[in-house]
């Protein structure tokens, strides 16, 4: 599947899914707090067998008003989840629309689990 941009005067600008599920990727796990992409969210198999568009905790689909990008993630317990999914949120739209020209209508952050960070015990 490509998603493909506004038409230039030089022609039409297409993008590969896997470029833009990279970016998102990228830009998520950027963000402190982040522990990791839930690989694992509702039966991950079915996902990856039957949906093109899912990709390591990021999932899109495309309509012609823009994107919209599901992101699952898991975050560190000593961090606000309010705060990490709000700077996820800005982090994945500023990425994708300074690498590309593509519209991003909704991302939609979802907190599957807390991390917590191993204390040493001596």
């Amino acid at each position: 599947m490509n998603l493909k941009t506004d038409s230039s005067q030089d022609g039409l600008v297409t993008y590969n899914k896997n470029i833009l599920l990279s970016i998102i990727n990228l830009a998520a796990k950027e963000i402190s707090g982040v522990a990791s992409l839930c690989s694992n969210f509702g039966g991950s198999i079915f996902k990856k067998m039957f949906s093109s568009n899912y990709y390591e905790g990021v999932h899109i689909s495309n309509s012609k008003d823009g994107m919209t990008i599901d992101v699952y993630l898991n975050i560190y317990s000593n961090y606000k989840v309010a705060d990490v999914a709000f700077r996820v949120q800005e982090n994945i739209k500023n990425s994708i629309t300074s690498m590309t020209n593509m519209p991003v209508q909704h991302i939609n952050v979802r907190v599957m689990g807390v991390e917590f960070v191993p204390t040493d015990k001596k």
